[in-house]
């Protein structure tokens, strides 16, 4: 830990760095789940464990608070696991390498675990404190939130009597969430037919995208690595009849595509690599200020089996009709997106062609509207389409006194405004709400950027900030 011991706040940076030695990709968070159960039981902690391996921690309030109401602290124990080209990092069994540069904490060549572990370090700093005041507390530790929300999903309010919730997986300091979109994802799935036919092929792959997460930065306007590949694949195969041999995109269901690959077949091989230079050069310059690293390299290739002419035309056709990025934005806050979907996976799975889209939306009826369209455009294309992961929106609450009280505490603090506003991506808290419906929610945190993709990177300073924002907020709730 040489490079983290001497940083303030040197507790919460402490138990960052004890979380990343341990593996916690989404699905595989046993390992993480049992530290902090056995954590909590070191210090004599009351702790509960669920099946799902949420773990929830209690702790009695200090001296004078013992009768104060309840205060939840919630963050999520998973992590986004994505590494840049040429990283040999394994997930499965690698601690997070992390590096120091001034004010930024970064990882290398890989995400860094910021989203969401930072909450877990403040959780668990405060828990190994005993010169805070608190009201009693009780750290709400969730599993799989990037994949579906699925600790959420499997929450109880058996062991939960807060009467105030601090959801810690905000990502601008300063910035007061009090509402958040919900979503589904929809899964459209082709049928996989294939058949014999050889000769030379070209694999197509398309790299060198910002990427980023498909709620946060969904209104940048970053290109889709899948919708590129459909446009190249489109104008192929009006030009030149092309045959796909294998297609695939994308990782997460809420990171945008930053790369995509095919192979296909052509009668006129000269042409279609014509047709896709000089399609390039317009990609490039249409995306030159947002992404500007876009690079597609083409690669000849033996191909032994296609995809039936059906498939292929109809594969291509659904990746060009289908819609992505920014459908609407909000009519009630200036700037804030209402509707929008990300394209996020396209992959060959068990004799299927699968491709995932996550659909986020503020408007239940606006979410249902592009729900309906995808599934319309699959049965025209001879896909199936069904419904996955739903989860509800936080509804703003205009009475809510924890944002209050948060704006007053950050302003005295700081001698500057804070901003509140609700943000177009999944909280945990529209899930909370719903077993926890009498429970007063906000939720903010440090700067964090660049979130699951490889350049994730935190602000050093900013989560001291937010630390001392914390602990006097948490001292004022008496």
């Amino acid at each position: 830990m040489t490079s983290l011991q001497n940083i303030e706040p040197k507790k919460v940076f402490h138990w960052f760095y004890e979380l990343n030695q341990i593996p916690r990709c989404s699905g595989d968070e046993k390992r993480v789940s049992d530290f902090l159960v056995n954590f909590a039981k070191e210090r004599g902690l009351e702790v509960y464990q669920d099946e799902a391996y949420n773990v929830i921690i209690k702790k009695e309030g200090t001296p004078g608070y013992e009768k104060s109401d309840p205060v939840i602290i919630q963050g999520h124990m998973d992590m986004v696991c994505i590494k840049g080209e040429g990283s040999n990092h394994d997930f499965s069994k690698d601690p997070i390498e992390m590096i120091v540069e001034g004010d930024i904490l970064r990882a290398n060549n890989t995400t860094l675990g910021g989203d969401n572990g930072i909450a877990i370090a403040y959780g668990l700093a405060i828990l190994d404190s005993d010169d805070l005041k608190h009201p009693p507390l009780e750290i709400l530790i969730t599993t799989s939130e990037e994949t579906g929300m699925d600790g959420a999903q499997a929450l109880t309010n058996e062991h939960l009597s807060g009467k105030i919730l601090l959801n810690l997986d905000s990502e601008e300091e300063g910035v007061f969430l009090v509402s958040c979109a919900g979503g589904c994802n929809k899964i459209i799935t082709f049928d996989l037919e294939k058949e014999m036919l050889s000769g030379k092929g070209l694999k197509i792959n398309i790299s060198g995208l910002k990427g980023g997460h498909s709620g946060m930065e969904i209104n940048k306007q970053r290109a889709n690595a899948i919708k590129l590949l459909g446009r190249i694949l489109n104008l192929c195969n009006e030009k030149a009849n092309i045959r796909l041999s294998q297609i695939q995109g994308g990782t997460k269901h809420n990171a945008i595509p930053s790369e995509a690959m095919a192979t296909v077949l052509a009668d006129d091989m000269d042409k279609v690599k014509n047709l896709i230079d000089n399609l390039v050069e317009d990609l490039k310059e249409e995306y030159r200020v947002e992404d500007s690293g876009l690079k597609v390299d083409l690669k000849e290739v033996r191909i032994e089996n296609v995809y039936t002419k059906e498939l292929s035309d109809n594969l291509i056709d659904f990746i060009m009709m289908i819609p992505d990025g920014v459908q609407y934005m909000s009519k009630d806050i200036e700037g804030l997106v209402q509707t929008s979907l990300n394209n996020a996976i396209i992959e060959e799975k068990d004799n299927t062609v699968e491709i995932t889209t996550s659909v986020r939306s503020s408007s239940g009826s606006s979410l249902r509207e592009i729900l309906d369209i995808l599934s319309v455009i699959a049965k025209r294309t001879g896909a199936r389409a069904v419904e996955e992961g739903a989860y509800p929106a936080w509804q703003y609450d205009e009475n809510s006194k924890i944002r209050d009280k948060a704006v007053k505490v950050y302003e005295e603090l700081f001698n500057k405004k804070a901003k509140v506003t609700a943000i177009h991506a999944g909280l945990e808290c529209g899930l909370l709400k719903e077993i926890l419906p009498d429970t007063d929610m906000i939720s903010f945190g440090p700067n964090l950027y660049d979130v699951h993709t490889e350049k994730e990177h935190l602000s050093i300073s900013s989560v001291e900030r937010v630390w001392k924002f914390l602990i006097k907020l948490l001292e004022e709730l008496k």
